[in-house]
């Protein structure tokens, strides 16, 4: 079958080893099931799988993509939930320890079928397009479970999204103005502040900028570079909530005095579970609210779609399909 997959590894040149052609179809063993892919977004995960990040030489080669919407084998219009967690895990997968995503253990996404447990299908709702539905399994998830489950946040509460442009922070804001959410955002670039402000955010400003009010929440995906601006942008027992560090994965200063002085909560979140990915799709089937989609491409020009990704020139998601 077509498919675009990862032969080789190389951390300074990822697209190196990216391979457009065929693989074989998979073959679903008991207890999954076969997805047949009609459309399926790009992630900076893709990237680090191009680099070796997250996974073992032994699984190469390996299909790419978290991320799909598509049909299961009985024709119902399904979206694909990417945690993986080990057959005898009960609870929220996100906190197996055992658990991957797809890519790292199984074949992923971009390539005609993909096969999975049947527990990770949810099914789409007909107002969701498959380009739609396939942004959400890892960015837009990630966002809902940041901003609703550990951050716990309201209707009229007041969130500082940081970095504003990347699939993250771009739903970030979107759910977060769907909610009834006060949404401030920053970027270091004046077009994507300027973007923000269509996708809902009430205030924006160059990264780095003292806010006019301190606010109740952070959501916290570039890391080392605004971290001091999100401790310091935050009220007295607010919290932030943080799912990556494209910046770096380390702090010069954590700033940890201004942390426990004002009883301040530093929570972390990766993903999210597949209740929450059926929250997300009924939320966004409610309120009409939807992913922001920089381009759609055919999978066959894939290796068009990871230039864009490398070197920035996208807001919003880049969905391949079939």
């Amino acid at each position: 079958m077509f498919a675009v997959y990862a032969e080789s590894f190389h951390p300074e040149d990822p697209l190196r080893g990216l391979v457009v052609g065929e693989r074989p179809a998979p073959v679903a063993p008991e207890g999954w099931t076969t997805v047949t892919v009609r459309a399926a977004s790009l992630n900076h995960h893709d990237l680090w799988t191009l680099r070796g990040v997250g996974i073992k030489q032994e699984r190469l080669p390996m299909i790419l993509g978290c991320d799909a919407a598509g049909l299961d084998e009985d024709g119902n219009e399904v979206i694909v939930h990417a945690v993986i967690s080990d057959p005898d895990w009960d609870g929220d997968e996100t906190l197996d320890p055992r658990r991957s995503l797809l890519t790292e253990v199984h074949q992923g996404t971009f390539a005609e079928q993909v096969v999975v447990p049947r527990r990770n299908v949810v099914a789409k709702p007909a107002g969701l397009s498959f380009v739609e539905a396939a942004c959400l399994p890892t960015a837009w998830l990630t966002a809902y479970r940041m901003l609703f489950t550990q951050g716990g946040l309201k209707a009229g509460d007041t969130v500082l999204v940081q970095g504003a442009g990347g699939g993250v922070a771009t739903a970030l804001v979107v759910l977060a103005r769907a909610a009834g959410l006060r949404v401030v955002a920053t970027s270091r670039d004046e077009a994507k502040l300027a973007r923000a402000l269509e996708l809902g955010a009430h205030e924006a400003y160059p990264s780095g900028t003292r806010l006019p009010a301190k606010v109740d929440a952070v959501m916290e995906t570039v890391g080392r570079a605004t971290w001091e601006h999100s401790i310091r942008s935050l009220r007295p027992g607010g919290k932030l909530v943080i799912s990556g560090a494209t910046s770096g994965p380390r702090l010069d200063d954590a700033l940890l005095p201004q942390i426990f002085f004002k009883q301040m909560s530093v929570i972390g979140s990766t993903m999210g579970n597949r209740a929450e990915l059926g929250s997300l799709v009924t939320m966004l089937d409610a309120t009409g609210a939807r992913p922001l989609v920089d381009r759609e491409l055919p999978m066959e020009r894939a290796r068009e779609a990871f230039e864009a990704m490398a070197a920035g020139d996208l807001f919003g998601k880049i969905v391949l399909t079939r």
